[in-house]
């Protein structure tokens, strides 16, 4: 296998370390805007598979040239989700597979925004698959942690675990601390902003796909291995898109346990239009010059990847299911934590990048050992989940099953 990298960020140099302790491809090749950061993650492995290129992510041209170039069987997106599609597009063109961590964008339903949806999170994406399908290529979207992971927890529940499901709620929470920082998202926070300000939408099998306000349904959570409650609120993503299209649940939800101060920072950032991606026209010194409110915030805030060895604390994601087995109510937490501790001094990442990228790399081991295969635009519930967790647990990150 011979895969294209693009994105040399925090996740992109984590799928660089991961990956470097496996056998199953023959070429990495590691490409970012900056090439100092593709050469950094390259050269941080010492491993003569890996090659750095500079290329511009939103450059569908350039992007299949590169493939082509090094004849790469594969294009593993790890950018944020605004290069989705030029990249879904240029690995299309090219005739290579692709994966990405998050899917094609969404955009609010003009007039009832908080009870309709308008373009839902993939509907881009999901629009093309007859073309890939076509032609035999595989597009699997969504393959992360979350989406990713928690998807595959969802297959093996439907699959093992029950004879009918109620519900599947997806619930992330940490109790990770940044030395130093009141404020440092452990994640992109141009992703965050996204995802936590758009309207969350919530599946029944009833009404199908609608929204909710932001923030919305609070719950406490309790979290396993010593993390603890933690309060959920509802929160946009991609598991409620695509669990419902292969696994049959009455209800799919996905809660994220944000914090309050967390919450009302998001709130406040919207109040002041500082969420917004459209560019502004502001005074420079050489005359006016546009910028986007939210790339702003990103820049004067520390880069995620930068902050592991002031962070405390471990990460949890996992996926809640209730339903009937054997004609017996059951409920249970499958899910996957991440000490920064470890991650930090296993591979000098942070715990939620690592975990982020650890997944795509299984995924691309499974397809490259023929475990997994398939056509056209597929999640992760569309494959069989016992493969992918049991080579996560030989990757030396085990999985867990609460009984609830």
């Amino acid at each position: 296998m011979r895969v294209l990298l693009v994105g040399a960020g925090g996740v992109g140099t984590a799928v660089t370390r991961i990956a470097a302790r496996r056998p199953f491809f023959d070429l990495m090749v590691v490409a970012d805007y900056d090439p100092a950061r593709a050469e950094a993650a390259v050269t941080a492995v010492g491993d003569d598979r890996f090659r750095a290129e500079r290329v511009d992510a939103g450059d569908e041209a350039a992007v299949a040239a590169l493939l082509a170039r090094h004849g790469c069987d594969v294009l593993l997106n790890a950018t944020d989700p605004r290069f989705v599609m030029p990249l879904f597009r240029a690995a299309r063109k090219a005739g290579a597979d692709y994966l990405d961590m998050a899917m094609s964008l969404s955009r609010p339903h003009p007039e009832r925004p908080h009870e309709e949806c308008g373009v839902k999170l993939g509907d881009e994406q999901f629009a093309l698959a007859g073309e890939w399908e076509q032609t035999g290529a595989l597009a699997l979207v969504g393959m992360g942690v979350e989406p990713g992971l928690s998807d595959v927890f969802a297959r093996y529940a439907a699959d093992e675990l029950f004879d009918e499901i109620e519900e599947i709620g997806i619930r992330d929470g940490a109790n990770l601390t940044v030395d130093g920082y009141d404020f440092a998202p452990s994640f992109s926070i141009w992703t965050t902003i996204e995802e936590c300000l758009n309207p969350p939408v919530v599946y029944e099998r009833e009404r199908g796909w609608f929204t909710t306000a932001p923030f919305s349904e609070p719950e406490v959570f309790d979290f396993p291995d010593g993390i603890g409650p933690v309060e959920c609120v509802n929160v946009e993503h991609e598991e409620v898109l695509l669990v419902p299209r292969w696994v049959d649940a009455r209800r799919v939800t996905f809660k994220y346990g944000l914090g309050r101060e967390f919450i009302e920072t998001l709130k406040t950032l919207h109040l002041l239009g500082l969420d917004r991606t459209a560019p502004v026209t502001v005074p420079g010194p050489d005359g006016p010059v546009a910028v986007s409110p939210r790339d702003v915030v990103a820049a004067s805030l520390p880069d995620p990847a930068t902050l592991g060895e002031r962070m405390r604390g471990k990460t949890c994601a996992g996926t809640w299911v209730r339903g009937l087995k054997d004609g017996r109510e059951r409920e249970v937490y499958l899910y996957h934590v991440v000490d920064n501790q470890w991650s930090m001094a296993e591979y000098g990442c942070q715990a939620v990048v690592w975990q982020t990228a650890l997944n795509p790399v299984v995924a691309l081991e499974l397809l490259a050992t023929g475990a997994w295969s398939g056509s056209g635009v597929l999640g992760p519930e569309a494959f069989p989940a016992r493969p992918f967790l049991d080579l996560l647990t030989e990757y030396g990150s085990p999985w867990g099953l609460r009984e609830q």
